[in-house]
């Protein structure tokens, strides 16, 4: 049986839509960090233009990711693990898919409101998911900033405990990602 195909491991399509969301949230947040402050009168310009183009990206590849997750098998968590632990990993997993399809529904929402353009891969435009204006829609974007740091922290529980498992508990978890 090739590595690809193992039942320990993810196959290759979920390694790396995986792999590739940790590209594109890597990429977000560093764009995000030192683009322009955004305020009345700010146009989707640059690198403000990137972050809603690659906040496009992430939502598609998480959707994908999540119907493919949901249509194939998982390989199995090792079984040294306590229920305690295997209920923090689960929640970890199921917060993170959350996060990750509300943040850039957030942000659409909240350029929606200010009347900009959100392009799926530069090629489709999507609609609006507010009216222009809309205070809700504006509102909408301060959620999106602390959402932001909420999905840092929880990227931060989920690579701390793949380190745990990597480090102290010695198993095989990590290797089923990578």
């Amino acid at each position: 049986m090739s590595e690809d195909f193992s039942p320990e491991r993810y196959d290759g399509v979920a390694r790396f839509l995986h792999w590739l969301t940790v590209l594109l949230l890597v990429t977000q947040f560093a764009i995000a960090w030192t683009m322009p402050e955004i305020g009345r009168g700010t146009r989707p310009l640059g690198l403000i233009a990137w972050h809603l183009s690659i906040g496009t990206a992430i939502l598609t590849v998480i959707l994908v990711r999540a119907v493919w997750r949901f249509t194939h098998r998982e390989p199995p968590a090792p079984t040294t693990l306590s229920p305690t632990m295997q209920f923090i990993a689960r929640a970890t997993h199921v917060t993170l898919y959350a996060l990750l399809i509300a943040l850039p529904l957030l942000g659409w929402a909240n350029s929606s409101a200010r009347g900009w353009d959100v392009i799926l891969f530069g090629l489709i435009k999507l609609p609006g998911l507010v009216s222009l204006g809309s205070p809700v829609g504006r509102a909408l974007g301060d959620v999106h900033q602390t959402v932001a740091l909420v999905l840092l922290a929880v990227i931060a529980l989920h690579v701390l405990g793949a380190l745990y498992h990597f480090l102290v508990a010695k198993d095989r978890t990590l290797q089923r990602i990578v």
